[in-house]
């Protein structure tokens, strides 16, 4: 189902954080959920993901993650503020120790100039250690491709910040 990268990415996210007791939480809008399922492939995953959130439309994000309607309306769903808002507010709605957020523009519609098919923004939070922000720009011929990137470069923030 997923490419053996991801599965692998996965696999060890889940043996990192039960070592160290952590649990997670995705806050997921482009991916449309596909980091939980990713991780859900792999046998115990109940022990780590705590929950996840798939937050495609502005509405969503405010009602389930607490994203501020006027960060919404000044920078865009695909920015660096509300994916910082959705990792702390999907750590703040759950009793995870580490969060992932993920706001892009998979395509093939929905690019504009300042922000083409391709990009995303990741935000990653840990209770208590702060919020890492990256925004990357994938250049996949179909949508599947871009949100299967942004799915492996998640999985590997939420490793480093393991």
């Amino acid at each position: 189902m997923f490419p053996l990268e991801i599965q692998t990415l996965a696999r060890l996210l889940l043996e990192e954080c039960r070592d160290r007791s952590l649990r997670i939480v995705t806050a997921e809008s482009c991916t449309g959920g596909l980091v939980s399922g990713a991780l859900c492939t792999i046998p115990g995953a109940s022990d780590v993901l705590e929950r996840g959130f798939v937050t495609y439309s502005n509405r969503a994000k405010q009602e389930m993650l607490g994203v501020p309607g006027d960060l919404l309306a000044d920078h865009g769903a695909v920015s660096e503020p509300v994916a910082r808002m959705m990792a702390e507010g999907a750590l703040e709605a759950s009793s995870a120790h580490l969060s992932v957020a993920i706001t892009g523009v998979a395509g093939p519609g929905g690019g504009t100039p300042m922000k083409p098919v391709g990009t995303v923004h990741f935000a990653t939070a840990r209770s208590n250690k702060g919020i890492r922000h990256a925004v990357e720009h994938f250049d996949g011929p179909d949508r599947i491709d871009i949100q299967l990137a942004a799915v492996a470069m998640a999985l590997t923030m939420l490793r480093e910040a393991v």
